[in-house]
């Protein structure tokens, strides 16, 4: 039964549902704020070509100067393998601690999102109040599965024909089986 019990925590559990509920309400809140920000857009594009024009010449002179940075770096770089693979070592240090950092800012997020979502649920669920407090909650049930072992299929067998004064049974057929060794040994 721990498979059932499994399936019964995960379909009562609504934190997806919430979450869910919540990340759509936050897109429609994004939405809402399109239209604005395209008029915004829309009346300072002339200004956002010249600034685009600007960033661009200064974009190639930082490539020329950062050309010149990378070919002193190389030309610079420790010869020593210790030393280098101490700098790589540290480096994964630092990357192993970012993606833990990131992976907390996730949780904290899906969990952000999954009260968003809650407070959503709850003021459209019909029966809520008026200042938007939940309903009580159904309890969500789960019949459990009753699992079925295979069951093998005899073939069915040939009804033997009626004979005329005995009642010798005909003959069986070979099945494909012992039909495809006899075949194979002839």
């Amino acid at each position: 039964m721990p498979i059932t019990d499994e399936i019964k925590k995960t379909l009562s559990d609504p934190t997806p549902l919430y979450a869910l509920a919540g990340a759509g309400d936050l897109a429609y809140e994004k939405l809402r704020e399109v239209p604005g920000r395209v008029e915004a857009l829309a009346a300072d594009r002339k200004g956002a070509q010249e600034k685009a024009t600007a960033t661009l010449q200064e974009a190639q002179s930082l490539l020329t100067g950062a050309q010149a940075k990378v070919t002193e770096t190389v030309t610079g770089m420790p010869t020593d393998l210790k030393a280098l693979q101490e700098r790589a070592q540290g480096f994964a240090l630092q990357q192993v601690a970012r993606a833990v950092e990131l992976a907390v800012k996730a949780k904290e997020t899906y969990d952000e999102l999954a009260e968003r979502g809650k407070v959503v649920v709850d003021k459209a669920r019909p029966g809520a109040s008026e200042e938007g407090e939940p309903s009580e909650r159904p309890e969500l049930t789960v019949e459990p599965v009753e699992v079925v072992e295979p069951v093998e299929v005899a073939e069915p067998a040939e009804p033997a024909p009626a004979a005329e004064g005995g009642a010798e049974p005909a003959p069986k057929k070979p099945s494909r089986a012992r039909k495809g060794a006899a075949d194979a040994a002839e």
